[in-house]
């Protein structure tokens, strides 16, 4: 059997019933409290979607057969380092010194192969790329995930609700005069949710793309970690300790979550086992790859002991504000990560009802690998 693909019996996690409520799915409405005549048409108080080929549907009929491994071709490994195909002409400036880049002179839909290689290497290397003035929101939905098909495998959610005919296109949604996401801060302090994408899968996402359609007047940011700048500053010690260590994500919770909200399930959940540690496959630069949303619990390590190691892991992440950025969202943007070495989090601050509406581009990468430890090297 292939590495990974191996699926443990699931032990108890204390506290995993609270991960049943979200939150991270109470940023994205579902088919309960969907409004069809509303998206389409508006309302009393919010206009019509300004994009209503991108409206979801929940197709409960179509199930997907389990992913299979597939041979992932990495282009950062092909760019050439000038970036003079990505960036020649383009403003560049810094979210912060250490995560996060703006551009803006360069539309991406525009970019020959040379300058899609680069686009993978400088958004391994910032982490995070913000575009601004961009037209992939108003290309046909198939050309949009032509694009992306040349980054990787498209994948295809389990529980999104998605536009009809294009099942690879995620839709983080919540419609007009929707405010039932507020409810989350009735039992929580903050709507802060850190993760990275579909973990649990054998072969989760890296170059990955989400470009907003509608968004509120202010609010609903996106924030951003640098999980190679939280390991780096591990002392060299701790991350000795870390090398080695494997973690079960799951996505079972997310699936019952989904069909608790009234919402589907596509495909079977699965689990994954994945180093604690990841070695980016161009920039060779290691980072933690843990997060509160799928992450359950360290292979051979007792209850308690996982427990305190990952929490002391997530708090790290969470509270290293001089290692993130936050993204505002304007018509026209469309954001560029990289999945294997970052974390972010959705900003539920917004009480209006005012749509937010945003499609992501989900290709997958390699199996999650990582390197030996070296004295003196990060």
């Amino acid at each position: 059997m292939a590495p990974g693909l191996t699926e443990p019996q699931p032990r108890v996690v204390v506290g995993a019933s609270e991960s049943l409520k979200g939150p991270k799915e109470l940023f994205i409405g579902g088919p309960k409290g969907y409004s069809k005549t509303g998206e389409e048409n508006g309302t009393e108080t919010q206009p019509a979607a300004s994009h209503p080929n991108y409206l979801p549907v929940w197709d409960a009929e179509t199930k997907y057969p389990p992913l299979q491994l597939f041979e992932h071709y990495e282009h950062g490994k092909d760019a050439d380092s000038s970036l003079l195909d990505l960036l020649q002409g383009a403003a560049i400036s810094d979210i912060t010194p250490n995560i996060g880049a703006e551009v803006r002179g360069v539309q991406l839909s525009h970019l020959k192969p040379a300058g899609k290689d680069q686009l993978a290497l400088f958004v391994a290397q910032k982490k995070v790329v913000v575009f601004r003035e961009q037209n992939f929101a108003d290309l046909p939905i198939e050309q949009a995930l032509e694009y992306g098909r040349y980054f990787g495998r498209l994948h295809i959610h389990p529980t999104s609700g998605a536009p009809p005919g294009h099942p690879e296109i995620h839709l983080v949604h919540r419609g007009a005069d929707d405010t039932t996401a507020s409810r989350i801060l009735e039992t929580r302090t903050n709507s802060i949710t850190w993760h990275s994408d579909v973990t649990y899968e054998n072969q989760p996402p890296g170059t990955t793309f989400l470009y907003v359609l509608d968004t509120p007047d202010a609010g609903g940011d996106t924030l951003f970690a640098n999980q190679a700048e939280a390991y780096n500053r591990l002392s060299p010690e701790f991350r000795k300790r870390l090398h080695g260590l494997k973690a079960l994500h799951s996505g079972h919770e997310q699936a019952q979550n989904s069909l608790i909200r009234g919402s589907i399930v596509r495909r079977e959940p699965v689990t994954s086992i994945h180093p604690l540690v990841r070695t980016h496959p161009v920039t060779g630069e290691k980072a933690l790859y843990v997060n509160p949303q799928f992450t359950r619990y360290i292979i051979g390590y007792k209850q308690e002991e996982s427990e305190n190691l990952l929490k002391f892991l997530y708090d790290h992440i969470a509270g290293g504000q001089d290692f993130q950025a936050r993204v505002k969202w304007v018509a026209g943007t469309v954001v560029v990560w990289d999945n294997r070495v970052t974390a972010h989090s959705a900003i539920l601050d917004w009480a209006n009802g005012q749509r937010r509406h945003l499609a992501r581009i989900t290709p997958q990468a390699e199996q999650p690998f990582e390197t030996p430890f070296v004295e003196g090297k990060a």
